[in-house]
């Protein structure tokens, strides 16, 4: 039996990693050590700067012009805010003066505020119109820029317009509760509007001796002394022209009012409502509101606390003093309109 025979194994040959020899040659090559491969890499940041130079020129145009945006259009934001400030002064004042009868030069007014608030734009000729009574007033000025000039724009020319409107008070809330009676207004105005400045002493309706003012009872209505009947919790009358507003009986203020809110009115233009028609008696007693007129006030003597320091009557009467007056009303309580009848006092608004 012949016996098979085992060759000897195969020799191994260790098998060489190819990177090696790479490595070999690289650590070998002059220059290539660490200190070598710092020198390449300063050597190819040094190749590379003017590449961010030019990157950096080509970006700056653009963040200029963001920072144009930025700057300059919030200047001009600026700029229009203040040219309408100018604008609404400019409309306020020739409207004042075209509501009290007397435009005047137009131009000049409108010029003098804006230069005022701006000091160096220019306003159009204002410009009237009808239905309503108003004026429009238009200001204009350039703006130059600061970033801007860069992308080739070196101003912009900024304007604003504001339209105020006016006429008589057609409706509103008046901040004393009392009424006077068109005899009253028409006797110490001659039938007209309020010129002078006298002071005059208006005797409630209980205690008028004005003459044809008060009925065979010496009271407009039975029962009223020309108080109304006050808003809720409040010593103010909200009434409307061509409507009634219902009696407050008593011959003392309502009683939502205090010494104090009349007192705070001493030496100021109030408006208060008109009446030329009256009915009923009673608490049912009413007045229509005719229209109103400002009257100034200088005192009063209407009872109890009710009296200022210089009382203008005593014992049982009831009276104010002051004058009615010309008066342009720039606040919101109360309503215009161009048909109310004109009693010397006027709404301005301003409706842009």
């Amino acid at each position: 039996m012949q016996r098979l025979r085992k060759d000897p194994p195969a020799r191994r040959h260790p098998v060489e990693d190819p990177v090696l020899p790479t490595l070999r040659t690289l650590r070998a090559a002059p220059g290539t050590g660490p200190q070598g491969g710092r020198k390449n890499l300063r050597a190819r940041l040094t190749d590379e700067r003017g590449g961010s130079a030019v990157l950096i020129a080509l970006l700056l145009v653009p963040l200029l012009g963001f920072t144009a945006i930025a700057v300059d259009i919030g200047a001009l934001y600026a700029e229009k805010a203040r040219l309408q400030t100018a604008a609404d002064a400019a409309a306020l004042a020739v409207a004042a003066d075209c509501a009290r009868g007397a435009c005047g030069d137009m131009q000049a007014t409108a010029q003098s505020m804006v230069d005022a608030n701006t000091g160096s734009a220019d306003a159009a000729p204002p410009v009237l119109a009808t239905n309503p009574n108003r004026v429009t007033v238009s200001g204009q000025t350039p703006k130059e820029h600061w970033f801007a000039p860069v992308i080739g724009h070196d101003a912009t020319t900024v304007s604003a317009t504001a339209t105020v409107a006016w006429g008589g008070p057609s409706g509103g809330t008046a901040v004393l509760p009392l009424a006077f009676s068109w005899c009253e207004f028409e006797q110490q105005t001659g039938g007209g509007l309020p010129s002078g400045t006298t002071e005059h002493t208006v005797y409630l309706t209980k205690s008028s001796e004005t003459v044809d003012c008060t009925g065979p009872s010496e009271n407009v209505v039975p029962g009223g002394f020309g108080y109304l009947v006050s808003d809720p919790g409040d010593c103010r009358a909200t009434s409307a022209v061509a409507e009634r507003s219902y009696s407050s009986t008593g011959n003392t203020p309502p009683s939502s009012c205090s010494a104090g809110d009349f007192a705070s009115w001493v030496g100021r233009t109030v408006l208060l409502p008109i009446f030329d028609r009256f009915g009923d008696t009673g608490s049912n007693a009413w007045y229509r509101v005719y229209g109103y007129a400002a009257f100034r006030l200088t005192g009063y003597h209407l009872g109890g606390q009710f009296s200022s320091t210089s009382r203008p009557c005593g014992g049982s009467e009831r009276c104010v003093t002051g004058y009615f007056t010309r008066f342009v009303d720039l606040g919101h309580a109360f309503d215009y309109d161009s048909d109310a009848p004109q009693l010397g006092a006027w709404v301005l608004r301003l409706i842009r």
